[in-house]
């Protein structure tokens, strides 16, 4: 017997209203388009990231929402309102800086009730929800320090209760980890995400980290040149970029240039050139291309399987000889120079301990992999 069916998620259903509404928003400074005709719909409870190099127009776009720049086109709306010209403080909206802001003379506590006395909120209350606040953030005990008298880890925890004290619809967080170490911000990355899905106050993260936005977003947008290149669930920008950008901006990838030959159903058969050994490369795909289409195969290095053994026909399959290998303990990574000349990156799991590879440098090799595992990309 069948179980429910999965409820959809709030991007998916048609019949769900979006917290936070851009549409067709310019921001432009002098010649420079910073954000170029963006529209996006992000939903209660999402945390949601802006992700892309810097200059890509990810912190203008958070800063347009916060209202601390105006844009030249286009509207705001938070909650079906239009908050396109209201100021920072009449908004619904709370921001994180990167550099944490805290006032260096007054206590956490009173760091963390900073926003509430400006409101004038009755003194009973705001003791009560910077308690609260804190213990959320497993700072307890710590009310009555100095932010000079804790860690780095700390302080940014002091931050995001002084953001979420005053109980906004919508939290803005500015590159939130970059200050911290590597390790503390693997960890911190968790605790933010259970804090959100605790509150179910909708988070929107900038941040140039790969691996922070894949980490901690329902939903991410990858931004390039003022523009969004993709929006989608991390595995689906992981798995399946729609463009050579995000393919290539999103973890290693390789990517072979081609010409379609003919297409037999889902399945795509694309010329690779070469120097004397062409190859015939098999990718699945729900778009209909007309042979003649310039497109790119992209395939990631973990899809790809090295061996000495000659991979069977049907499979994906080039030879070439190894150049370089990069040991880093769980996997391994190997560089593969095959006949036109590309250098074609493959990702070995150390699923056993042995105290020598069984490929090295120099070795002669096949690389495999199958047509599911690769994307065709037309843009």
């Amino acid at each position: 017997m069948a179980g429910p069916r999965p409820e959809l998620e709030a991007w998916q259903d048609p019949t769900a209203a979006p917290l936070v509404e851009i549409n067709g928003v310019t921001k432009t400074f002098g010649s420079h388009y910073a954000v170029d005709d963006v529209s996006l719909t992000i939903y209660p409870g999402e945390f949601f990231s802006l992700l892309g190099a810097s200059g890509c127009g990810k912190s203008t776009l958070l800063r347009v929402l916060a209202g601390f720049e105006r844009p030249d086109k286009g509207r705001v709306l938070i909650g079906g309102e239009d908050v396109t010209d209201l100021p920072p403080y009449r908004r619904p909206v709370n921001m994180m800086f990167q550099s944490y802001a805290l006032f260096p003379h007054l206590s956490v506590a009173d760091n963390v009730a900073f926003g509430l006395r400006q409101e004038r909120i009755a003194r009973a209350e705001v003791r009560q929800r910077v308690e609260e606040m804190l213990e959320l953030v497993r700072l307890g005990d710590f009310g009555r320090r100095k932010p000079d008298q804790l860690s780095g880890g700390q302080r940014q925890r002091v931050a995001l209760a002084r953001s979420l004290v005053k109980h906004p619809k919508l939290l803005l967080l500015d590159e939130p980890l970059g200050a911290l170490d590597r390790k503390l911000r693997e960890h911190t990355q968790f605790e933010l995400v259970n804090i959100q899905e605790r509150l179910g106050i909708t988070f929107i993260m900038v941040t140039h980290d790969q691996e922070e936005a894949m980490t901690m977003s329902t939903r991410m947008a990858v931004m390039n040149e003022g523009r969004i290149r993709q929006i989608g669930t991390p595995s689906e920008i992981y798995e399946f970029p729609s463009n050579r950008f995000v393919a290539g901006f999103i973890g290693a990838v390789n990517q072979f240039e081609g010409r379609v030959v003919e297409q037999q159903d889902d399945l795509l058969l694309v010329h690779v050139d070469s120097d004397g050994d062409a190859a015939e490369l098999r990718v699945r795909t729900s778009q209909a291309v007309a042979p003649g289409t310039p497109v790119s195969v992209a395939v990631r290095p973990e899809k790809v399987r090295i061996g000495t053994a000659e991979p069977p026909p049907g499979d994906n399959r080039l030879h070439g000889r190894i150049e370089e290998i990069a040991y880093l303990g769980d996997v391994s990574i190997y560089h593969v120079r095959v006949p036109d000349g590309s250098l074609i990156e493959a990702q070995l799991t150390n699923r056993a301990r042995r105290a020598a590879a069984p490929l090295t440098w120099g070795d002669e090799a096949w690389l495999g992999w199958n047509s599911e595992d690769a994307v065709a990309l037309l843009e």
